[in-house]
């Protein structure tokens, strides 16, 4: 009955044996992720329970939002549930890249800098910062940056970093997941290492991850090992598939009231910010992200090792251990990134009669060729795959509400691939 409904789907039993037999290896992989997943359903539980969350905290408010219990409450599971003293977490926070820049501009003022030692960022931060240049970018308002890029084996250069680290330092950004690019996505771990030793420099500096793509990959969060600010996108990980819209930023008191004047005003601060009923989607998309984020782990770790079989270059290897739920697979050719992304759409359950382009997105300096047939426009932790058209020609694949959905991605992608002759089974 399987192989028939997959047939039904266009999947060939050629395409089904070949990505099957490559499953088979991976129950033990599988059964870690689904015990992480477990812990971090636990906690997140116990952080609902001890705020008392009730059905009233699902009651909308308009306007003004003052006195919004619903929104307050879910900013303190945030922090509880993440091991921080506050949280802010909003959908007026458009994206990541909107997170990511109240965070910055909250905290930095003229005459600060910039620091981030693990390299270019995100591309979409390029113009935030004013590597490029843009109308309102942190370099306009006389913030300057600085960076120490990591050494060719993705280790930290920590004589570079001493050497960047100066009197005008004032805030250090860590981007945990690669990004456009193949380097190594941080663990926990290894960001408490790099935090620890710009603490040991610098006792003052504020130090802000990027977590995006990365929260319940791991029983523990950057903010458990000595992160000021965690920053991420609720159509990520943490919104579970449920949320909307929306954005977080969780950490240190003073950096997120900072954050939160910038959010809305000074002198308003986080006491402000209609709800407009959707805040049970964004606590129920929490209470789900656990396991959400495990299927998309587990479909990323098929991807890996399927295309690894096929020869192309993939990034994280197939056996290596996860941080985030992004594969970076490099196939070489402009055709196999279109190819992908055309077999990733076609599985989607919305919009997958549409055939993806590449198309001149704003905040990249390339086209862009996504495939996003998601319930939320946008969200990246649906089943959902790009990348630039430049070399080497890699294509990002992440997320899938189910791992059943990321399967069926990664089988369609397969076929793709195969009808367009880009690969031979």
């Amino acid at each position: 009955m399987l192989k028939k409904m997959y047939a039904s789907l266009g999947i060939s039993a050629q395409v089904l044996d070949f990505a099957g037999e490559i499953e088979k290896h991976l129950e033990e992989r599988f059964a870690a992720i689904d015990r992480t997943a477990e812990y971090n359903q636990l906690k997140v539980v116990r952080a609902m329970q001890e705020n008392r969350v009730s059905d009233i905290h699902f009651a909308a408010t308009t306007g003004y939002g003052y006195n919004d219990l619903g929104r307050e409450t879910l900013e303190k599971v945030y922090a509880d549930a993440f091991g921080c003293e506050s949280a802010l977490v909003r959908p007026q926070i458009i994206c990541g890249t909107h997170a990511l820049h109240i965070a910055l501009s909250g905290n930095l003022r003229p005459g600060d800098e910039l620091l981030s030692p693990v390299g270019k960022p995100y591309d979409t931060l390029e113009e935030v910062i004013g590597i490029r240049d843009s109308v309102g970018s942190l370099k306009e308002y006389g913030v300057s940056y600085r960076q120490v890029d990591l050494r060719p084996d993705g280790s930290f250069d920590y004589a570079g970093i001493s050497a960047a680290l100066n009197e005008r330092t004032r805030l250090v950004t860590i981007q945990r997941s690669k990004g456009y690019a193949t380097r190594p996505t941080l663990s926990v771990e290894r960001i408490g290492e790099l935090i620890s030793f710009i603490k040991s420099i610098r006792p003052d500096v504020i130090c802000m991850v990027d977590n995006c793509y990365g929260e319940f990959t791991e029983t523990r969060e950057p903010s458990q090992v000595g992160a000021d600010m965690i920053v991420g996108s609720l159509i990520k990980n943490p919104g579970g598939g449920l949320a909307a819209t929306g954005g977080y930023i969780a950490g240190r008191e003073d950096c997120i009231e900072r954050a939160a004047c910038r959010l809305t005003a000074p002198g308003l601060g986080r006491e402000l910010g209609a709800t407009l009923g959707i805040t049970q989607s964004m606590f129920q998309g929490f209470f789900l992200a656990p396991v959400v984020t495990a299927g998309a782990l587990k479909g990323a770790i098929y991807a890996a090792n399927i295309y690894e079989r096929l020869g192309f270059p993939v990034f994280p290897a197939g056996d290596t251990p996860r941080h985030d739920i992004i594969q970076a697979i490099t196939f070489g050719t402009p055709q196999g990134v279109i190819s992908f992304c055309k077999g990733i759409q076609a599985a989607a359950p919305v919009d997958s009669f549409v055939t993806p382009e590449p198309w001149d997105m704003p905040g990249y300096d390339s086209q862009v060729i996504m495939a996003a047939g998601a319930f939320v426009q946008g969200s990246s932790i649906e089943l959902s795959a790009d990348g630039p058209i430049k070399p080497p020609y890699a294509v990002y694949f992440q997320g899938g509400l189910t791992w059943y959905h990321a399967k069926l991605g990664i089988l369609q992608s397969l076929q793709q691939l195969a009808d367009d002759g880009v690969v031979k089974l």
